[in-house]
């Protein structure tokens, strides 16, 4: 008898990142803590942001790999997308780190465009070129005023970009696939991906958010990559001048 298959579009896939954006910044309840009070935390604690931050991604790799974690998580993250409880819950934790280290960097969680940046991070799409061009045009000084000066419609280009990557990653066999590829035991991912991908997502997010660097890697592919046309600067450009 064929197994049933998922099927997913873009739209599912943005349903559930908004779902556990939500659930990222509220935490969940006798479960984890809203995401400021934890940040906070780790910020009081650390002489800097940067202390801070490395101490909170050592942590959260740390305990998101101790058997039972993820098992825990499973039955309390209800979505509305359905897709197998590890890969739910590995999200989960992705997104909140990196959620955490933007709110360190002086981020505003509630702001539409911090919240597609950190969509962008959890699925590793680069935002250089849109950074760079928002710098130019509006002429700030620092990164965190540069993102408030993306527009909505870079902004859909930007989540276009982010559910097809997601889709084209856990679309219909896809799921499946990686569903047998790393079965939960005791909490633990085998295979090495929980610790492997967190690491390279936490990486990527602390270069973003504490050090203020949206620059690509050297070796990043073109389908990673968000291109910006002619119509985008001018976007851009308009938001500006708008401006009171």
């Amino acid at each position: 008898m064929a197994k049933k298959e998922l099927k997913l579009t873009q739209e599912d896939i943005m349903n559930l990142l908004d779902k556990l954006y939500e659930k990222s910044l509220d935490g969940i309840p006798k479960v984890s803590v809203p995401i400021t009070k934890m940040a906070e935390d780790y910020l009081s604690k650390a002489k800097d942001k940067e202390s801070a931050a490395k101490s909170f991604i050592n942590y959260q790799i740390a305990k998101c790999t101790t058997s039972g974690f993820l098992t825990g998580l499973g039955g309390l993250i209800t979505l509305p997308v359905t897709l197998p409880a590890n890969i739910s819950s590995v999200l989960y934790v992705q997104m909140r780190m990196i959620a955490c280290l933007a709110h360190m960097g002086g981020y505003d969680l509630d702001s539409d465009q911090v919240q597609t940046l950190v969509y962008a991070c959890l699925a590793g799409i680069s935002v250089d070129q849109i950074v760079k061009q928002v710098g130019i045009q509006v002429g700030v000084k620092t990164v965190t005023a540069m993102v408030k000066k993306i527009p909505g419609t870079v902004l859909t280009k930007i989540n276009q970009k982010v559910g097809f990557r997601l889709l084209t990653k856990f679309g219909t066999k896809g799921v499946i696939n990686i569903g047998k590829a790393i079965p939960v035991v005791g909490g633990i991912i085998s295979g090495g991906f929980d610790f492997a991908e967190t690491k390279v997502i936490a990486d990527r997010a602390y270069k973003m958010f504490i050090l203020g660097d949206f620059s690509a890697p050297k070796d990043k592919k073109a389908e990673d990559v968000i291109e910006i046309t002619a119509e985008d600067f001018e976007v851009i450009s308009e938001a500006e001048e708008t401006e009171v």
